[in-house]
């Protein structure tokens, strides 16, 4: 993405947990690879979805850029303040403006506060108090999202999921921010109401002018709400670019298999898209395959990325920010060959 001031830049980020073993476990044996060095912007009031597997590092990254884990290595820069290790202290006025939205909206919220408390909090902890008071702020933020202003003083066992993921909603919104983390925001919630809960985010997004980072696995949901599309395999964005490109015209042999797996319907004469069934599973973070993470999968795997990390740049043909970290990416007039999986369980 060629933007010279975005609000959100990230450089070669990167998240190990180590592993400890032996006794009494108090010595390292290696580490978790969850994140590996990813590089991407989000420009103000942009939706960038991030997109792959479970496992991935989706929801590790979406928690070290609101700073609630601390980064191994890289860099974020949040308009154009350096806030990977920031204190206590420096983070304060950066907190405001960066605000997540949890996948789990029943684990999120205290089931001892009131939708009043809930709301509130953010306001209270950072000495906010807006004009006409904290209770008629609240209010006005449940009418926003779509909830009753009157159940102020209800507790959350009183609404359903999809009313609590609007209650988290609210409180993200309490301090005004200006980017949004979203971390699967409605992967817990019933299909039926999934759609209500991201419309509602796009309108809040439109009106207020507020940038995503929309991590998700549902690739329908992700088309639907985001203008540009990352794309992560074990802790490394793969390709990233803007939706029509990405959907429209896939380069890496991984994104390709993922859009191969979206159902769409088709008329009864127009052939239906191939499948791509991949063989294997997902390798082990604890130990990552050399050069190309996904070569042990891949249909076009060589040598070279045995040996090769393939950098993430633009590649012959693709458009202005469309971005691939492939030795040999795919064009539309390629065929891949060996497209079947040793046994169904590995598909994507």
């Amino acid at each position: 993405m060629s933007n010279t001031n975005p609000l959100l830049d990230v450089t070669g980020l990167t998240k190990h947990f180590p592993v400890m073993g032996g006794f009494p476990f108090k010595r390292k044996i290696g580490a978790v690879q969850a994140v590996d060095g990813l590089d991407f912007q989000v420009a103000e009031g942009e939706s960038l979805g991030l997109v792959g597997e479970s496992g991935c590092g989706k929801s590790t990254t979406g928690r070290l850029i609101t700073r609630l884990l601390e980064p191994t290595g890289g860099s974020i820069k949040y308009r154009g303040q350096d806030i990977t290790h920031a204190d206590r202290k420096q983070l304060a006025p950066v907190r405001s403006e960066i605000q997540m939205i949890f996948q789990d909206p029943y684990a999120s919220l205290n089931p001892r506060q009131t939708v009043g408390k809930i709301v509130s909090g953010p306001m209270e902890i950072n000495g906010i108090n807006p004009s006409g008071g904290r209770e008629k702020r609240v209010r006005e933020l449940l009418e926003i999202v779509g909830l009753n202003p009157e159940h102020f003083n209800r507790f959350p066992h009183e609404f359903s999921g999809g009313q609590r993921q609007r209650i988290g909603v609210a409180r993200a919104l309490a301090l005004e921010p200006k980017l949004i983390v979203a971390d699967e925001p409605v992967s817990a919630l019933d299909v039926s109401i999934q759609a209500q809960v991201v419309n509602l985010l796009q309108e809040l997004q439109r009106d207020l002018g507020i940038a995503f980072l929309f991590i998700a696995h549902d690739l329908a949901i992700v088309r639907h709400f985001s203008q540009r599309v990352a794309v992560m395999y074990l802790g490394k964005i793969v390709e990233i670019a803007n939706r029509e490109d990405l959907y429209g015209n896939p380069r890496h042999p991984y994104t390709r298999a993922l859009m191969s797996a979206v159902p769409e319907a088709t008329a009864d004469d127009v052939p239906a898209r191939e499948r791509i069934l991949l063989k294997g599973d997902v390798p082990s973070p604890l130990n990552p395959p050399s050069g190309c993470r996904f070569r042990t999968r891949c249909w076009k795997a060589t040598e070279k990325c045995a040996t090769e990390a393939p950098p993430l740049v633009q590649v012959s043909g693709s458009n202005d920010g469309h971005l691939t970290a492939c030795h040999y990416p795919e064009t539309t007039e390629t065929v891949p060959a060996q497209r079947l999986a040793e046994s169904p369980e590995a598909a994507v």
